[in-house]
């Protein structure tokens, strides 16, 4: 077992696309952790979907030797970080398991929105940061601007700053001794008995439910009967290992290290991320401080096209909840889709991610509603509901008022973007509080806005106005009374659920116009007409008519009185109308992909 003096916990913390994945490489490549054979790029990046979109989604924990020049040698324990807001859970789990970070910064770009979020994560958690700047080699390179943002926004000395390139492999070697000098060793914990820490956790399909694990104190081996501390389960260890990057089964994991622990525990609700394990024959009194519980803030209904598939949707939801704690889910029902489930995400990209990963990982073909985030309802009898779901809404003459969230963003962007973007926070109904100059040429914009704005294409946006320079952060920031209305879309006179949206007042026009245009291009044309109506309460808004297929009736008229043609005509009005009394209208399937597509200002 390593001497706690000689073992490092450490995280890679940064912006997205700062190189994270490229240094964790180089860093393997070092300490020949990984073999050449089995080397290549993103190798901690294993999901099919992260090398594809060259995003982290999935903290990826790693442990490597490494021989410092005085002759010691020391256990290194690596957790990858995911860089995007909507991952913040992931980055503050993964940091909770160490007692330092490296703070990756671009050398073109400079300190972003999200590498502050994460740096006041890590101070906060009183782990030491080792700032590091990374893409020296580029031409852009603009180091005098990364030291005066680092000691303007971070308040972190320039001294301590160490240069590298992770694409060339120039400065590995320092940042491993500053790892060695710099971040302290695991401390001896306060109390009596073994604790382990669970930061993660999968499912194999072979092996059943693998949880990720920090060990505080004492010792796990294969064998040792373990307690839960959420519910009193017990069980005994089938296997227990660290990871190189591969799972890799070993004897025993000691105090201060980093790696799994395979239970016999068949279903995967059992675990719960930022619960304590202890031994049953050492056990500690008291459950450790885990982390802070999240509460989802976008929610969108998941269905599967052929509802056959509900159970299975079911069990690979359960499967992808116990990877990603963030993620939550319940059943419910509509009318135009059937059986699905109400699920919660802490952001689109989430959202996104989580869509994608039950097409790819377990073969769902599924569909999905708007996204809506918790609305806060007042009735008039003083009574107070969190409304998630559109259909949910109650009526309005009873409702006293409805409460939005907001949320407290900072946006990072160059001096010559900021008209762009304070006229864009405007027109999604935000405020901005204050601006600060960051180093004469960049500019932070605090601001508040209801995140339901921002849900749709906000970021985008910010991109493209920005040249793809500007960066976003977000955190929650309590509720605002707002003008906010039901928007429903009726069909041939029906409300179809799946389509309603809670918007505000001012913005109501232009979403049902919009909605009910992009209805009419996708219903194809049934037997008779049909009317495509946006209606907020009982007053309709917008409307599109979808023509009806009509045969020719006179292809049989050759010439012939009028009245003849007009009798036929008259003949086929009248089983028209029949016809639509008791005709329902099939919406297709690509109607409701549609609709989800549009975004607020197309």
């Amino acid at each position: 077992m390593t001497d706690l003096k000689r073992i490092r916990n450490f995280s890679i913390i940064a912006h997205i696309d700062h190189g994270k994945s490229t240094l964790a490489d180089r860093l393997l490549e070092l300490t020949q952790t990984v073999s050449e054979r089995d080397s290549q790029d993103q190798l901690l990046d294993d999901m099919e979907l992260e090398r594809e979109r060259g995003i982290t989604i999935k903290s990826h924990p790693v442990r490597m030797k490494y021989t410092a020049k005085n002759g010691g040698d020391y256990e290194f324990n690596l957790i990858d970080t995911p860089g995007h807001v909507d991952f913040s859970y992931e980055v503050s789990r993964s940091l909770g398991a160490c007692e330092g970070a490296l703070l990756l910064i671009d050398a073109t770009q400079g300190v972003q929105a999200q590498t502050v979020a994460n740096v006041n994560l890590a101070f906060q958690l009183n782990l030491k940061v080792i700032p590091v700047i990374n893409k020296i080699d580029l031409p852009a390179t603009d180091l005098e601007m990364c030291y005066e943002q680092m000691e303007e926004v971070l308040a972190v000395p320039r001294e301590e700053a160490l240069l590298c390139s992770a694409k060339e492999g120039t400065g590995i070697e320092e940042i491993m001794k500053a790892i060695v000098d710099r971040i302290p060793p695991p401390r001896q914990a306060g109390f009596r008995g073994s604790a382990a820490l669970i930061f993660d956790s999968t499912y194999d399909t072979y092996r059943g439910v693998v949880i990720y694990v920090r060990v505080i104190q004492g010792e796990f081996a294969r064998g040792t009967k373990i307690r839960l501390f959420n519910n009193g389960m017990e069980c005994e260890l089938k296997e227990v290992g660290f990871f190189t990057p591969k799972m890799t089964a070993s004897e025993l994991l000691g105090a201060g290290s980093v790696g799994y622990i395979i239970p016999n525990i068949k279903s995967s609700s059992d675990t719960r991320i930022g619960d304590t394990i202890t031994d049953v024959k050492d056990p500690c009194l008291k459950a450790l401080p885990g982390f802070k519980e999240v509460h989802p803030m976008v929610f969108s209904g998941i269905y599967p096209i052929d509802t056959a598939d509900y159970e299975q949707l079911k069990l690979s939801m359960g499967k992808l909840q116990l990877n990603d704690a963030a993620f939550q889910y319940q059943p419910e029902t509509s009318v135009a889709l059937g059986f699905g489930f109400r699920c919660g995400f802490l952001g689109l990209l989430h959202m996104e991610i989580i869509q994608e990963r039950l097409r790819r990982e377990y073969n769902m073909d599924i569909i999905a509603t708007y996204p809506s985030v918790v609305y806060h309802v007042y009735m008039k009898g003083g009574a107070m509901l969190d409304v998630d779901n559109p259909v949910h809404l109650p009526d309005p003459a009873e409702i006293d008022r409805i409460e939005e969230p907001l949320i407290a963003t900072r946006i990072m962007l160059p001096n010559a973007y900021i008209g762009d973007i304070m006229n864009l926070i405007m027109a999604k109904r935000g405020s901005v509080t204050h601006t600060d100059s960051v180093d004469g040429k960049h500019v932070i914009i605090t601001a508040q806005m209801p995140m339901h704005e921002i849900l749709i294409d906000f970021h985008d946006k910010l991109k493209s106005m920005t040249r793809g320079y500007g960066s976003m952060d977000y955190e929650p920031s309590g509720y605002a009374a707002g003008k906010l209305v039901k928007l429903d879309i009726m069909v041939n006179g029906e409300t179809v659920d799946a389509f309603s949206s809670i918007v505000h007042v001012d913005h109501a026009y232009f979403r049902g116009r919009q909605l009910v245009t992009r209805l009419k291009e996708v219903i194809p044309p049934q037997m008779f007409q049909i009317a495509i109506q946006a209606a907020v309460g009982s007053k309709i808004i917008a409307r599109e008519t979808i023509r009806q297929l009509r045969k020719n009736v006179l292809a049989k008229c050759y010439g012939g009185d009028i009245t003849r043609k007009r009798k036929l005509l008259e003949k086929q009005k009248a089983g028209k109308k029949r016809m639509k009394q008791v005709g329902s209208v099939s919406i297709p399937q690509e109607a409701f992909v549609a609709v989800l597509k549009s975004s607020d200002n197309d």
